[in-house]
């Protein structure tokens, strides 16, 4: 059980790297540059996952919020090494915050207040994530800028000059 758990996807990621990287070498220094997080955060996290859910129970809890926090880091690392997205995946760290702090919330006593944070961090991440995900598309197409400043100038000049409408 626990070979499957751990051997499945490891072999999953490394299929899918060779699958994707078909011209590159396969040496072993190249799969840890691009496999370290799934060989030692994400794993990580899970043991104190495992440790939460199996060893110590309710008096760990607390264990939940790095462990949240090192499985979610590790698959934005993982993502944005194996596909050369550091730019765009970024938010994700503040992601794993909100992340590690909700499962604080939903398997700890439900402090209320807690959500706070959890929210603030949430939309924080998204935000960051729609506004770098946006400028890495745009940045691709040469020819959208043009557009973005001519829609910009006439937004602007409609402002300026139309009429003034009474609510």
């Amino acid at each position: 059980m626990i070979r499957r758990a751990i051997l499945a996807p490891v072999l999953l990621l490394l299929g899918v790297y060779l699958f994707l990287n078909p011209g590159g070498s396969g040496n072993a220094g190249e799969i840890f540059a691009v496999f370290w997080p799934t060989l030692f955060v994400i794993p990580l996290g899970l043991f104190l996952h495992w440790l939460t859910f199996s060893l110590v129970g309710r008096k760990g809890i607390g264990m939940l919020i790095p462990g949240g926090i090192l499985i979610v880091s590790g698959l934005v690392s993982q993502i944005a090494q194996m596909f050369g997205l550091w730019s765009v995946m970024w938010p994700g760290f503040i992601l794993a915050v909100a992340i590690g702090l909700f499962e604080f919330y939903w398997f700890g006593s439900r402090n209320k207040w807690l959500l706070i944070p959890i929210n603030l961090l949430t939309v924080l991440s998204l935000l960051f994530f729609a506004v770098f995900s946006i400028d890495s598309v745009l940045s691709r197409f040469v020819f959208v800028q043009p557009l973005v400043a001519v829609a910009l100038l006439l937004g602007g000049a409609w402002l300026m000059f139309a009429r003034k409408q009474e609510w």
